[in-house]
């Protein structure tokens, strides 16, 4: 049995990231492993100020839920990153908590990552979110298990039956 950390950047709950999330999650809890999603619009995260007294001490300087958040993620066996795409990168709710990684990113790898972007374009125009978070993740020391890539969709519900439904599921399943 295995953690599994669904953070969630989407603003919308119910909407077409959140729905892959879920399906991820059945996917997971059929196959026995523990699910916690966070979904970061409810959280208080603060940007970063750049201060690096964290280099020093090993904690931010704000006082906000960005530390439980970095907990669970070491705490994680797997790690799921789910964000729409705007303007053809992650939204920036999903930026700003990148960001806050600072005082823990040598303690975050290890983990197998999967990622969950939708949005409006076709994979090619989802593709550098892909890359993006690849290139982040990996530097974190984690190994990338999966992409899954809502394409095609804007509305809430547009997600519904398309082949990324299949896929979220089944890659929670495969864990």
């Amino acid at each position: 049995m295995k953690n599994v950390l669904i953070i969630s950047a989407s603003p919308r709950k119910q909407g077409n990231s959140d729905i892959l999330c879920h399906r991820f999650m059945q996917g997971a809890k059929e196959s026995g492993h523990n699910v916690e999603q966070i979904y970061l619009y409810d959280k208080k995260i603060g940007f970063c100020r750049a201060c690096y007294a964290c280099f020093k001490s090993g904690e931010c300087i704000l006082r906000d839920d960005m530390s439980d958040i970095l907990e669970k993620m070491q705490a994680a066996d797997v790690i799921v990153i789910s964000t729409p795409t705007y303007f053809m990168t992650m939204n920036g709710m999903l930026k700003n908590t990148i960001d806050r990684f600072l005082p823990k990113w040598k303690d975050l790898g290890g983990h197998d990552v999967y990622f969950i972007i939708t949005g409006h374009d076709e994979k090619a125009g989802l593709s550098l979110v892909g890359e993006e978070l690849t290139k982040i993740f990996r530097e974190l020391g984690n190994e990338i298990a999966g992409i899954i890539y809502g394409e095609g969709v804007w509305q809430k519900g547009e997600v519904e039956g398309t082949k990324a439904m299949d896929e979220a599921y089944i890659a929670g399943k495969s864990i």
